[in-house]
């Protein structure tokens, strides 16, 4: 595959990453939300600060984690702090400007769910949990979000609420006492979204290239709003594309039993 040539995870992932900042302390979901954390560490914000919820700060790993307990993570660290202190000094006190999460399901004002697809007490799928997530989505400055569309992901009404978002839209977060900002930004393979400033639903404002109006809504369980200026979300450069890459083919050479960091 040329350079001039990405796939719709490709874009999905570079696009994400261009919304941190170098002066960002992120903390990072694993999966989807971690790939576009590090592409943002090795193209345009290299002094952005990583946080992991097993405790590593600064954490620049070689190679994508398979979880948060991951010894890449913590070998790559500035230093490693315990989940307490995490979670109460740096998340809980306001440290945090940035948490990315992914989703199993989502619904249109960034309500997430991670726990149960289906009745809880009966389940069709017993889902991950939300580990951190909760707090993240109620304690990061502001919450990014990246997964790839589906009707199955993006739902009408999610099945449980693991992490906060808009609620039922409006000033619910304020409502209730929780003064961040909430989902600010999510990122699909099909399209860029940000929340309504009043009523807070999540509204297209830009198409990935190649996309239509109706391709984004064919992949969404709710009726979408397209912002009125919508844009076209700019390509994959030659650079943001290698790089992905290369960290691609590390983590698959890594996790197939190579050495760690060891370029395909």
């Amino acid at each position: 595959m040329s350079d001039t040539d990405f796939t719709s995870n490709e874009m999905m992932t570079i696009a994400a990453s261009r919304a941190l900042k170098n002066t960002d302390v992120c903390f990072v979901g694993i999966g989807a939300p971690s790939a576009a954390c590090n592409i943002a560490r090795l193209t345009h914000a290299p002094d952005v600060t990583l946080i992991y919820e097993s405790g590593t700060i600064g954490t620049a790993p070689q190679v994508l984690p398979l979880s948060i307990g991951d010894g890449e993570l913590c070998d790559t660290a500035v230093t490693t702090v315990s989940v307490p202190e995490m979670f109460r000094y740096w998340l809980q006190g306001g440290r945090v400007t940035v948490g990315f999460l992914g989703a199993a399901q989502i619904d249109r004002f960034g309500n997430i769910n991670t726990t149960v697809i289906g009745d809880y007490d009966q389940p069709k799928t017993r889902l991950p949990g939300g580990g951190g997530a909760p707090e993240i989505a109620s304690s990061c400055g502001e919450i990014f979000i990246t997964l790839k569309q589906s009707k199955r992901a993006m739902v009408d009404k999610i099945d449980f609420y693991t992490s906060f978002g808009h609620g039922e839209g409006g000033d619910h977060r304020q409502r209730l006492g929780i003064a961040t900002k909430g989902p600010t930004l999510m990122v699909t393979d099909l399209a860029v979204w940000k929340p309504d400033p009043v009523t807070r639903e999540f509204t297209v404002v830009s198409m990935h290239p190649g996309v239509t109006r109706e391709m984004v809504q064919a992949e969404c369980g709710w009726t979408v709003r397209f912002a009125d200026k919508l844009e076209e979300t700019p390509a994959p450069t030659g650079i943001e594309l290698s790089t992905l890459r290369d960290l691609n083919a590390r983590t698959k050479a890594a996790h197939s039993g190579g050495k760690t960091g060891e370029a395909a």
